[in-house]
């Protein structure tokens, strides 16, 4: 279903975040993510020869973490292709600091003192998040497909994480019954 009718407007910015999961040969996985913002308007910029042209990048920028099976992060690479400065550009390796870090409870503030404050691009750090998601979302599938989950059912990893996961859902109450906290428990 779609939103709502918007009231009359004119677009003034588009960011588009992509990321995806990969399984590599060596049993490691791959999770990219991709941050691109444009405006629908020409306006100036030293940095990029006096103008960024209507619908041209302003910024794009790739994340790439290497992780395996339990989450950690094994490589990392940071590229900024386009940004407002030219300066940006040189904090691409601050992003290995992640090595040895693993996405679980305490992901974002730890890869936020990692990146540090006003050491990293603000903009690879939040493409961290949904980084971070996708990364659990494709070794969660992986897991499941590679037979660790011997039960048959999904992981209750995400229990209370949200409205859906919460101890008293029906949704838990249907695949997890032994965590479920409802009122109407049998």
């Amino acid at each position: 279903m779609p939103l709502t009718k918007a009231a009359p407007r004119k677009l003034a910015h588009t960011r588009v975040v992509t990321c995806q999961g990969y399984q590599r040969d060596d049993g490691l996985w791959d999770i990219e993510g991709r941050i691109v913002d444009t405006k629908p308007y020409r306006f100036q910029n030293r940095d990029r020869g006096g103008w960024i042209e209507a619908g041209e990048a302003l910024h794009d920028m790739w994340i790439r973490l290497t992780i395996n099976l339990e989450l950690e992060v094994v490589d990392i690479d940071a590229v900024i292709d386009h940004s407002p400065y030219n300066y940006c550009k040189s904090v691409s390796a601050v992003a290995r600091n992640l090595i040895g870090l693993k996405i679980a409870p305490g992901w974002t503030q730890k890869s936020k003192q990692a990146m540090g404050a006003n050491r990293s691009c603000t903009h690879l750090t939040e493409l961290l998040g949904p980084v971070a998601t996708t990364a659990i979302q494709t070794i969660a599938s992986a897991k499941s497909r590679l037979g660790q989950n011997k039960s048959g059912r999904s992981s209750n990893a995400f229990l209370d994480s949200c409205h859906t996961y919460a101890s008293d859902s029906p949704v838990v109450k249907q695949h997890w019954p032994e965590h479920y906290s409802g009122d109407d428990r049998d």
